[in-house]
């Protein structure tokens, strides 16, 4: 029997070490489909909708450090990949989408579902081709492939589904797929000047980010001859936060003020692998010095004295025996305790009280933390369920964190998770949810049950988009359209076929939380958490407290006094 086009591409995704495609089938999927049936050695994992394919895509490259793929049907089918996608692009992890097409002899036609794939997802994917003759593969796919691989990043495949069921005997190559490993360092002269300035600086603090991963001890060793302090973005919390005396904290809107005096007070700040963005978290008067991969991303968030090209392991390692170590560690001590200190303040604020209604986020976030395996893996959707985790899930070196920390969309949390499980099955997948999140995307609640994956789900269920709400309150307006009716979603849970459970009561949360994480099968907890909860970045400005300000006069004028009672109950009474 005559292979088809879709046989070359399965075998192609098979020599690649594919194990899996995430996607919803429609007609213009029918030979792809087919082939994956009669080939039996690749999985299609049916989601509920195309931008959970692309998110389960981007957490399976994530965490197994090699190519994903999903794929979606003609038009709406592959429009709806492009959320995920986006995600998938600006966190640099190598995902193949394969988006399906209308009929070739119809293209330009206005034919029912017709989209133009090749400007849609220009702006998110490295390669974007068509398959328009059996001659093309598979060397497309390949490319294809090997462009996600090499740019860390997005490649979509356009597929029109009458050429996918054309036959074709072309051999597939055995080694489709080419991961290269440089050793990536600035120059000796790179190199030199660098040391130049670390040596002379007084007071040295580094930002650490993604780019960090697997270089954990070498920055250990540099901060030690540095006696600098190091301050985190939070990409790099799950590489860096772990066995690490010179940690300072967080920075950005969901760091701490340690994080961020330390980086004001230094006379020479060292960027590592961090494209970090916000411009208002970074000194005016220190020089800054920038090591990264990308060489587009120096300079592009704050002047550099010195910016060079590198992979931060391999730069740190050629850096080292230029060091001089220094003696003076005040700077250092300093910005450690003043971290110890807010460490003990925001355990602090991690309480709850039996009967004390509704129960504190930060007191769900740290029993998440201190119940979870050690080698768990979370996702958070972004808002608050991001900034509770930033702050209370605890890395150690096995546990992995991800979340929608570049692109920022909501619903994150459970496609990622749903990647997650399937990728690594045997690993305990927590996905922390809001329930504006998780409402968006709840439809695959559906995939947990339907393909048996064990993610447990915790919904910080404040029946509001209680993170815009705050931006509203700190620019002085009050909060108009965050409410949400939101559900028992534990009820919902049930309703689908799995195991649900609604706490109310501080005093229940430990037990629901065992339980569920003892469940072999997915769980949803539902967890009625305080709306007002003040989740404040590390430094108020005057225009936030002006906002602030206004915020509460407005409440009063406009006859919402009772907000303030609750917001002072919530954070000054506890």
């Amino acid at each position: 029997m005559a292979k088809t086009i879709a046989d070359l591409l399965i075998d192609s995704l098979l020599n690649a070490g594919v194990k899996r495609i995430y996607g919803i089938v429609g007609d213009s999927l029918n030979a792809v489909l087919d082939s994956i049936r009669r080939s039996g050695r690749i999985e299609w994992v049916g989601v509920r909708h195309e931008e959970v394919a692309a998110f389960a895509a981007g957490a399976e490259a994530a965490l197994n450090n090699s190519i994903a793929v999903c794929a979606g049907s003609s038009g709406p089918g592959n429009l709806h990949l492009i959320n995920g996608l986006y995600d998938c692009n600006r966190s640099r992890v190598p995902v193949l989408a394969i988006a399906a097409h209308i009929p070739s002899s119809e293209i330009g036609s206005e034919y029912f579902q017709q989209t133009r794939p090749e400007l849609i997802f220009k702006d998110c994917a490295h390669f974007i081709e068509t398959v328009q003759r059996p001659e093309q593969m598979p060397l497309m796919v390949n490319m294809a492939m090997q462009q996600a691989v090499a740019n860390q990043g997005v490649s979509v495949l356009v597929l029109p589904g009458d050429v996918a069921g054309l036959d074709d005997n072309v051999a597939v190559p055995q080694v489709p797929v080419h991961v290269a490993k440089p050793v990536v360092k600035p120059s000796e002269e790179d190199l030199t000047q660098l040391a130049s300035y670390l040596n002379d600086g007084k007071k040295v603090t580094l930002l650490c980010g993604a780019g960090c991963q697997g270089a954990h001890d070498e920055i250990m060793e540099l901060c030690n001859k540095l006696k600098s302090p190091m301050v985190v973005a939070l990409r790099g919390k799950e590489f860096l936060e772990y066995d690490n005396p010179y940690f300072a904290g967080l920075t950005g809107l969901i760091g701490y003020s340690s994080g961020y005096d330390a980086m004001m007070e230094c006379d020479t700040l060292l960027m590592l692998g961090t494209d970090f963005p916000y411009r208002q978290f970074y000194p005016k008067n220190a020089k800054v010095l920038q090591v990264d991969i990308r060489s587009e991303h120096l300079g592009r968030r704050t002047p550099l004295t010195l910016g060079v090209v590198g992979d931060v392991k391999d730069t740190v390692e050629a850096l080292l025996p230029m060091i001089q170590e220094k003696d003076n560690s005040k700077h250092l001590e300093k910005h450690v305790k003043a971290y110890q200190k807010v460490r003990e303040d925001l355990d602090e604020l991690a309480v709850g009280k039996p009967g004390r209604k509704p129960i504190h986020p930060q007191y769900l976030t740290k029993l998440v933390s201190d119940l979870a395996d050690e080698d768990a893996i979370f996702t958070c959707d972004v808002g608050t369920p991001t900034l509770w985790a930033a702050r209370y899930v605890q890395m150690n070196g096995k546990r992995r964190l991800l979340g929608s920390f570049n692109h920022g969309t909501m619903a994150n949390a459970l496609p990622q998770a749903i990647g997650a499980a399937v990728a690594q099955p045997g690993k305990q997948v927590v996905s922390l949810s809001g329930d504006g999140g998780l409402s968006m995307l709840m439809g695959d609640m559906l995939t947990l049950r339907q393909h048996k994956l064990p993610v447990k789900v915790v919904v910080f269920n404040n029946t509001a988009l209680s993170f815009v709400e705050l931006e509203m309150k700190a620019a002085g307006y009050p909060e108009t359209g965050t409410g949400l009716d939101s559900p028992n979603y534990a009820a919902i849970a049930e309703a689908m076929g799995m195991k649900g459970i609604r706490v109310e009561d501080p005093a229940d949360l430990e037990g629901a939380l065992r339980e569920s994480f003892e469940h072999d099968g997915p769980a949803v907890i539902d967890v009625a958490v305080n709306r007002q909860e003040l989740s404040l970045p590390p430094k108020i400005t005057y225009e936030q407290a002006h906002g602030f300000t206004l915020w509460m006069l407005k409440a009063v004028l406009n006859g919402r006094a009772n907000e303030l009672i609750d917001l002072a109950k919530t954070n000054l009474i506890r």
